[in-house]
Formats: C-alpha cells, sequence, structure tokens
C-alpha cells in the first residue's frame, strides 16, 4: 500500500487553522473565561516552543488517524507473516488483486470526515469528561473542548481517507 506522507504533514496542519478560528473569534472569549485566563496572563510565552510541540502532537494524530479512516491497512496487516515487513508469495498476490478490486472502496473524504467525527464523540469527549469531571470543569468548557476535537478530527479524517 502506497502513502503519500506529505498528506499526514499536511492534515498535521489542521488541528492549529481550527485552533486559531475556534479559540479566537469563535469560542475564545468562552474559552478564556472557563479557564479562568485573561489576555495578559496569556501573554509571555514560548509561542514558537508551543506551535512547534503542537505541530509535532498533531503530526502524531494524523499518522494514527490513517488506522481509523483506511480500512484497507487492516487486510495488509492480517496476512503478513508474522516477523515479516513485506507480503511474499500468495500473500503478495491475493493483496494486489484485493487492491485492484477494493482499494478505492470508502477512500472519501465523507468517510473519513465520518470516521473522524465518530473518533471525536466516541473517544474524545469521554477522555475530555472524565477528566474536567476531576478536574471540577463545566459542560461547557467540554463542549468548546470536545467540539473543537470532533471538527478537527472530522477535517483531518477527510483529508487522510481522501488523499492519503
Amino acid at each position: 500500500m502506497e502513502m503519500n506522507f506529505y498528506i499526514l504533514l499536511i492534515a498535521a496542519i489542521i488541528p492549529m487553522i481550527i485552533g486559531f478560528v475556534w479559540y479566537g473569534p469563535l469560542f475564545g472569549n468562552a474559552w478564556m473565561k472557563e479557564m479562568g485566563f485573561t489576555k495578559e496572563s496569556l501573554e509571555g510565552q514560548n509561542m514558537a516552543k508551543i506551535f512547534i510541540l503542537s505541530y509535532i502532537f498533531s503530526l502524531l494524530i494524523a499518522f494514527f488517524l490513517q488506522f481509523i479512516v483506511i480500512h484497507q491497512g487492516g487486510v495488509f496487516s492480517s496476512i503478513l507473516e508474522p516477523g515479516s515487513t513485506e507480503l511474499q508469495g500468495d500473500a503478495l498476490t491475493y493483496f494486489q488483486d484485493f487492491m485492484a478490486k477494493y482499494g478505492n472502496n470508502y477512500r472519501t473524504f465523507k468517510h473519513g470526515v465520518l470516521h473522524g467525527v465518530l473518533s471525536g464523540v466516541f473517544f474524545v469527549l469521554p477522555v475530555l469528561s472524565i477528566i474536567a469531571m476531576f478536574e471540577k470543569k463545566s459542560f461547557k468548557y467540554v463542549a468548546i473542548n470536545a467540539g473543537y476535537w470532533i471538527v478537527t478530527l472530522a477535517i483531518m479524517g477527510g483529508i487522510i481517507c481522501q488523499w492519503l
């Protein structure tokens, strides 16, 4: 299965683009209020470090998301011999035939969005909610942050599924 790593690099930019809008003009004031931040309290941070680390973490998310939104990879890993890194013989022939017939099934932006949303709702939302309960954060805090991740994962999933 060929992979275009540039798509993962592009998808990893999505959280920052969405975050700029989400935590800026859309919900910036509400988020700051929920966090107890002021514009002054957010000044003086090393923004280069924050953006570089955010991009690295977003790249990890993009890398993992490909396994959720692209189903054909499951076939590859299912027929790969234990301890091997390449398909050979009958397994290779089977995989090539499978990919020729079904390799483009469910490889659409829309399908990636679906799996991105499902990842946000069934993974990120519960994780954020559990953390928020113990940190005594409000429903609004969860809604703002989970909403961001649901939208972000939807767009990342769509890009990865369509073009990777």
